[in-house]
């Protein structure tokens, strides 16, 4: 026999590259050229063959399999490591199988193979993807050497074969507790309460007591941290018959303790990582306070910026919306919603609810099935692909019937249409309020609600204190009610409660995960990069870092009552950072900064008192206006810029809080004037929570910093904003009016057929006002930087396209021409000049955010489908139809360039 020459050849195949720590890719199958068949033929075992020896060769192959899932840190140790072998001349096929270790480590040493072989890896575990490896030998590969092979194999969850069988796990025990349900028990997982705390833990009444007691009690909102959470499922689980958890859910809406920017100004940074990062801070945090389910995202379009709730969402675009809507879920939820620092999403409010008449909330809403589907129903239809367990309705009507009473939004599109598995809950006594809407009394609307498809009734009792007579008098069915409480009871399986009540109450992590550096410095990092900058006269901005003295002035120079907004969760403002604290940290060594008030917050003694009722602490000023004026002044005369804090107060904005004057507060109006007339430069520093009127305010400042109301790192955020540590890249998602009575106003509105143009003014019968521009004053997609930006002409691959399987590539140059670096969004809209139904102007379908350093020029490209030429036709086909399409590339929706394409059917 001829002797081996042992030498090593080491073969290092990483099909995974290490990006950054923890993270890793999936390992690939190879092209494999063997049928089904020849696979399950393999089951032979494999002999060694007596062949000569020259015909033989030896292999030892070494490796570790681990979990994509868990970035490569846990090994797969129950796992199959195949070697199959086909015979080339007679194609026999057999294997032999070895097993990898409890670390998931592999060792197939001294494998005898055929020359004439071909030798292939199959790696199979329970529950991931089986993975084919062929073993490729060199072509000038020495037979009397020894070929080692160490491979590092990443798998990944089959998640069909994982989620059918936890779907019949789950299946299997919730249907073991609803075999032992009384109806009651049933109907009382229906059921979600309130409850408060405090240091001692939660404050529940007797009637409660008693409820829990009787599982009468599904879910509850309001209470955390991890000693309240555990008392009460303490009771639950321990005076209950059946011994079911508790799901406890929270408006956790742009953070729970670390504060970060509304979900309006989030959206402005058209940064969809950063939003999903966002979430998945918060989900973080909250899961460390005992939480496993939030109260968002809210994802309802909005053209009306009266209506105070704007603040809660994306702005008014649909495919903008959409991509948030999506980010937001993947955030809370994360891979697995199961995990300890997950939670479930809630998205909101189903639906319609931005297009409230008259900006006025709760109020009713009308409107065509077109335009519903075309411009409102996007981002819910999102949410629910991304995986959202859980949806919340509104309070307004859809054609005649209020949501939470609404079979054909709840069961028909929800569930029928678009898939949707997880529960409906209300909002709070949502059903409740049917009876002033006109459906009927309690029982009544609690039937027609359950009927509809609601699961959870949030704060009304109505399923709690009914259904059992509705079902004694046919109103109901049990069946239906079983069907409320199997999703119920899925949820809280999904979550992991139906295994361990107390998942996520851990005091441990309530003390690490908690408002920590890290997450201060993320909430710092998303609030400078929401702020939009509305105008830089003279490039005011970015103000000087040393010999300069600046007047800070204004009701929220020196704030910290309002910088969370509305829907602060557990936020702490005593923790939030003013913009006077934030400059005088960052710089305030180098400058000089007199500070006054200026003016009160507002003065109006009906909003004062109405505000104040809940929880606004707003304080007047011991002083007469005329005496904060006055200061105001004498400290401009001694400043080289005046930098004036304005805005709303956080509870002009949120829940409840039209307006119908959406500007600034008369006696902060009454500030600016005089600031103006000293003809020092005014940077405007704006706090709010919609879009404003400020035509006036943009005719006199030098410059407008929209900051909105940034969170807990807000006065740090604006001052490296002010003094160019950070160049502001936010662009607005929500168009800022000229004037209220331009309401409702957004870009992608359509033509009419007497479009006006501003450049035939004495036309008076047009589409126009008298007496102002049909224009806005900023509009979506706006915001500048302290550099500038040119797009290059437009360079289309072709102009005549054919067919769904075409594809439209546009390229231009993107540079950035100033002296500083900088990030611009770049916006493509398609707009659709002649279709079967009328089609707005212009439509948002793709953006890019780019940064590009000072000097520097870059190519764009983007590459358009016929999935991007869709629309809803008038019987509601989502269909693209053949003609002539309009593309249009620029920094916002106006300012932009075009090129004219034609795509036909055939």
């Amino acid at each position: 026999m001829k002797t081996f020459i042992f030498l090593t050849i080491l073969l290092q195949i990483f099909v995974l590259q290490q990006v950054r720590t923890n993270e890793c890719e999936l390992t690939s199958n190879d092209d494999i050229q063997l049928t089904a068949n020849e696979f399950i033929q393999s089951r032979q075992i494999c002999h060694i063959l007596n062949l000569p020896t020259t015909n033989k060769r030896q292999i030892s192959i070494t490796g570790r399999l681990v979990d994509y899932t868990t970035r490569c840190q846990k090994s797969i140790s129950n796992a199959n490591v195949e070697i199959i072998r086909i015979h080339l001349n007679h194609r026999s096929v057999c294997s032999n199988i070895y097993h990898s270790n409890s670390d998931g480590y592999f060792n197939l040493t001294n494998l005898i193979i055929d020359f004439n072989e071909e030798i292939f890896l199959r790696l199979t575990a329970p529950s991931y993807k089986t993975i084919y490896k062929k073993i490729h030998f060199p072509l000038s590969y020495d037979q009397s050497v020894e070929m080692i092979l160490n491979w590092k194999i990443v798998l990944s969850k089959d998640i069909k074969q994982s989620q059918s069988q936890d779907d019949q796990r789950m299946k299997s025990i919730v249907d073991t507790l609803l075999s032992e349900m009384t109806l009651d028990e049933k109907i009382g997982q229906l059921n979600l309460e309130g409850v408060g705390f405090n240091a001692d833990g939660p404050v529940i009444t007797n009637e409660q007591r008693e409820r829990i007691r009787r599982g009468e009690i599904g879910a509850v909102l309001g209470i955390f941290t991890p000693q309240a959470v555990r008392q009460l499922q303490e009771l639950a689980i321990n005076s209950s018959r059946l011994k079911v958890p508790f799901i406890f859910g929270f408006d956790v809406i742009h953070g729970h303790k670390t504060i970060f920017p509304i979900p309006l100004a989030l959206s402005a940074t058209w940064n969809m990582t950063l939003i999903e990062q966002s979430a998945r801070i918060a989900a973080r945090e909250a899961t460390a306070d005992a939480l496993n389910w939030v109260f968002s995202p809210m994802v309802d379009i909005a053209h009306d910026p009266r209506w105070g709730r704007i603040l809660e969402g994306a702005g008014e675009d649909p495919y903008l919306g959409s991509q948030v809507a999506a980010a937001m879920v993947r955030g809370y939820q994360g891979s697995n919603i199961s995990d300890v620092d997950t939670v479930m999403a809630c998205f909101k409010h189903f639906g319609l609810y931005g297009a409230a008449e008259a900006g006025r909330d709760y109020n009713t809403v009308d409107m065509s099935p077109l335009r519903m589907y075309e411009f409102y129903l996007p981002p819910y239809r999102a949410a629910v692909e991304a995986g959202a367990g859980s949806v919340m309705t509104s309070f307004n009507e859809i054609n005649g019937v209020p949501s939470t009473a609404n079979q054909w939004l709840l069961t028909d599109l929800l569930r029928n249409q678009w898939n949707f598995t997880g529960f409906v809950v209300t909002d709070a006594t949502a059903m409740y309020e049917l009876i002033p809407h006109g459906l009927g009394n309690l029982q009544e609307v609690s039937a027609r609600s359950l009927n509809a498809g609601v699961d959870l009734d949030m704060g009304s009792q109505g399923f709690l204190s009914t259904l059992n007579q509705s079902v004694q008098q046919g109103k109901v069915t049990e069946q239906t009610i079983e069907q409320a409480c199997r999703r119920v009871l899925e949820a809280k399986y999904k979550l992991g409660l139906l295994d361990d009540p107390f998942h996520y109450v851990n005091e441990s992590r309530a003390h690490t995960d908690i408002f920590t550096k890290e997450n201060r410095l993320a909430a710092r990092d998303f609030a400078r990069r929401s702020f939009v900058l509305l105008k830089n006269d003279k490039q005011i901005l970015p103000l000087a870092r040393s010999n300069l003295t600046i007047t800070l002035v204004g009701p929220l120079a020196d704030d910290r009552r309002n910088l969370l907004g509305a829907w602060s969760g557990a936020g702490d403002w005593t923790q939030a950072v003013s913009v006077l604290d934030g400059i005088n940290q960052l710089i305030g060594n180098n400058i000089q900064v007199l500070h006054v008030k200026g003016a009160n917050l507002l003065e109006d003694p009906d909003m004062l008192k109405l505000l104040n009722a809940y929880g606004g602490d707003i304080i007047l000023d011991n002083r007469t206006a005329t005496q904060m004026i006055d200061e105001a002044l004498q400290a401009a005369q001694k400043s080289d810029v005046i930098v004036a804090v304005v805005g709303e107060t956080q509870g002009m904005t949120g829940e409840a809080a039209s307006r119908a004057d959406i500007g600034l507060p008369v006696c902060q109006q009454l500030l600016l004037q005089a600031l103006f007339n000293t003809n020092k430069p005014v940077v405007i520093v704006l706090m709010n929570g919609r879009p404003m009127t400020l035509t006036w305010e943009d005719q006199h400042a030098t410059a407008i910093l929209e900051t909105w109301f940034a969170g807990t790192e807000t006065g740090n955020a604006i001052a490296e904003v002010l003094f160019g540590y950070y160049n502001p890249a936010g662009k607005l998602t929500a168009t800022f009016p000229r004037s209220v009575g331009q309401i409702p106003l957004y870009y992608n509105h359509k033509n009419t057929g007497r479009p006006f143009n501003s450049s035939d003014f004495l036309n008076r019968y047009k589409s126009r006002y008298l007496d102002i521009s049909n224009d806005p004053l900023y509009p979506f997609g706006y915001g500048l930087s302290y550099t500038s930006f040119s797009f290059g002409p437009l360079n289309a691959d072709k102009t005549q396209l054919h067919g769904d399987s075409d594809r439209l590539t546009i390229r231009f140059v993107l540079g950035n021409n100033g002296a500083y670096d900088g990030e611009e969004v770049v916006q493509l809209y398609i707009g659709d000049p002649v279709a079967s139904v009328t089609r707005a102007v212009r439509e948002l379908k793709n953006f890019q955010k780019v940064f590009l350093q000072a000097r520097e020029r870059q190519e764009i490209s983007f590459i358009i489908t016929t999935d991007d030429l869709k629309f809803f036709d008038s019987n509601l086909n989502y269909i693209w139809e053949e003609g002539l399409f309009n593309i249009y590339i620029g920094p916002d929706s106006v300012n932009t360039q075009s090129v004219q394409i034609n795509w036909f059917k055939l």
